[in-house]
């Protein structure tokens, strides 16, 4: 482990023990998904450093993106674990991450940006084909057999 990933883990760590809401990992995972979102950033927004700034939606998309490649179907069980469900849980741990040093955030950022919209739960779970089959809609009594399902 390097230094800076010691000085990040001491960091979670104590955010974790004056406020011990959210599960350990979701902080790394969220520091995965912002450098993964800005390195989906286009080449000339990623090579301008005022323009690089991740808005909150973008944030959320990147980590919902992420997530779902990551975990799959798990992944609302996953942040559900994690305490993850709402995009204001999100935004509490980015800013969770800034007051700590972790992270930075310009001056007209705020936790509020992360909220609005589907929950997050509802954007980990929104169109994935669990592979369940539908079941057939019953038939009212007295409809024909369909052809070929005579007996």
């Amino acid at each position: 482990m390097s230094p800076a990933d010691e000085k990040f883990w001491d960091a979670v760590d104590r955010i974790r023990a004056a406020e011990p809401r959210y599960r350990r990992e979701c902080y790394g995972f969220v520091m995965a998904a912002l450098g993964w979102t800005v390195q989906a950033l286009p080449a000339e927004r990623l090579a301008d450093p005022a323009h690089r700034h991740l808005t909150g939606g973008e944030l959320l998309q990147g980590v919902v993106a992420l997530a779902r490649r990551e975990f799959g179907l798990m992944a609302p069980t996953v942040f559900r674990e994690w305490g993850l469900v709402q995009g204001s849980d999100l935004g509490a741990v980015v800013f969770q991450l800034v007051a700590a040093g972790q992270l930075s955030a310009r001056p007209e950022d705020r936790p509020e940006d992360f909220e609005g919209g589907p929950g997050l739960l509802a954007a980990l779970s929104e169109g994935l084909d669990l592979g369940v089959p539908r079941r057939p809609k019953p038939r009212p009594s007295g409809d024909p057999d369909p052809p070929g399902t005579e007996a």
